[in-house]
């Protein structure tokens, strides 16, 4: 493998450090495609299998727009200097953790925040607090994650109301028709915006992992072969679909109509492009989120269903620090050696098949992902009848 000319063999620490980075972009792209195609699934504007694949493509496609945010997570939040190949592995298995736990429940958590958790636990344990830079998780982290979701929330409502009050004369059919049109051109954006933003945090967890080693000078951009294999990921990813958290976003959250899901993606794409370029590793889903609440404020009569929304704040809360601690006790084991690597990899193995195998007693497909699921005393009677 060439990097800047030179020939660099990696170990076998770093290859698998390069495989599971992978894998979290794989597990962020299907834990965020409702980001993107959930109210376009939901107002019947694309079918779930054509919203996933166009959501994919234009995901591999924005990898390739911008470095900024990989900029941030391989040089800003943590000294590449006293982190380890398997400091950034424990971190890695941190985040995957928390995503694969929050997808199986159908929550729209942080993939973005549960990567910073892993690894500001892991760099916390395995190279001591001099190994974060906290500053840096004040005003490129946290503060973005409390301002995106209202910035997208009132920016939506606003949409929303000019969208009903600008188009109330026209005919019924054609308005929906009109905006549900309009929402492939917006899901698309979103879905590019998703790619820039996401993509770029692996590139930089990569990234990171080489300038650990020396394969790379500290403050480097990311190689192109590193640009492309995040952008694959996320894209493969994107095209499994997620539809337990598609369900929630697009359904469950409040009523969504094609008028709401045009403005819900319009400002998404608005915030999560901007942010991008400026190298703030902003949560796609916190912006998402805030613009179906939105949304849902800005329609009259709309239904917004506080209790999930409620559920998701908590999981946002939580997605940080419960990161942190996977990532932190990770770390405490992987830095005794290559057995503590192994030991570590094969727990989050077991637990990533245990996650999959509990999926399949209640799944959610393509086919049902519109279906709401049944109430909890429903839910009992329907399983007593079964």
């Amino acid at each position: 493998m060439t990097v800047r000319g030179k020939m660099t063999h990696f170990s076998l620490l770093v290859d698998v450090v390069i495989i599971t980075a992978l894998a979290f972009d794989f597990t962020n792209g299907f834990h965020d495609t409702a980001n993107a195609m959930a109210t376009s699934i939901a107002t019947g504007a694309l079918r779930p299998k054509v919203a996933v694949l166009i959501c994919g493509v234009f995901n591999l496609a924005g990898a390739f727009l911008s470095t900024k945010v990989a900029l941030t997570i391989s040089s800003g939040i943590v000294n590449d200097k006293l982190v380890t190949p398997a400091i950034i592995f424990a971190g890695l298995v941190g985040a995957i953790l928390w995503n694969l736990a929050t997808w199986l429940v159908g929550l729209p958590s942080s993939s973005s925040h549960a990567l910073f958790g892993g690894l500001i636990g892991a760099v916390w344990v395995g190279a001591g607090i001099n190994g974060v830079h906290f500053d840096q998780v004040i005003s490129k982290i946290l503060l973005p994650a409390a301002a995106s979701p209202i910035i997208a929330g009132i920016a939506a409502l606003i949409a929303t109301y000019l969208a009903y009050r600008i188009s109330r004369p026209a005919r019924e059919g054609s308005f929906t028709s009109g905006f549900r049109h309009g929402q492939t051109i917006s899901a698309s954006l979103v879905s590019l915006a998703h790619g820039t933003n996401d993509a770029q945090k692996t590139m930089g967890v990569i990234t990171l992992t080489l300038i650990s080693t020396g394969a790379l000078a500290s403050g480097s951009n990311p190689p192109y072969w590193v640009i492309a294999s995040a952008g694959l990921a996320i894209g493969l990813g994107t095209y499994t679909g997620g539809w337990r958290i598609i369900r929630t976003m697009g359904n469950r959250l409040t009523d969504i109509a094609p008028p709401q899901g045009f403005a819900a993606e319009t400002s998404s794409a608005a915030v999560i492009l901007s942010s991008a370029n400026l190298g703030f590793a902003l949560s796609t889903t916190h912006v998402v989120a805030g613009s179906v609440l939105g949304t849902g404020l800005g329609r009259r009569m709309a239904e917004v269903r506080w209790s999930v929304a409620g559920q998701m704040a908590l999981a946002w809360l939580l997605t940080l620090p419960a990161a942190a601690a996977v990532g932190a006790v990770s770390a405490s084991v992987a830095v005794r050696g290559t057995l503590g690597v192994v030991v570590i990899g094969l727990v989050a193995l077991a637990v990533a098949v245990a996650v999959y195998l509990v999926s399949r007693r209640e799944p959610v497909t393509a086919n049902n992902v519109n279906d709401l699921p049944p109430a909890g005393a429903e839910r009992a009677a329907l399983r007593t009848a079964a």
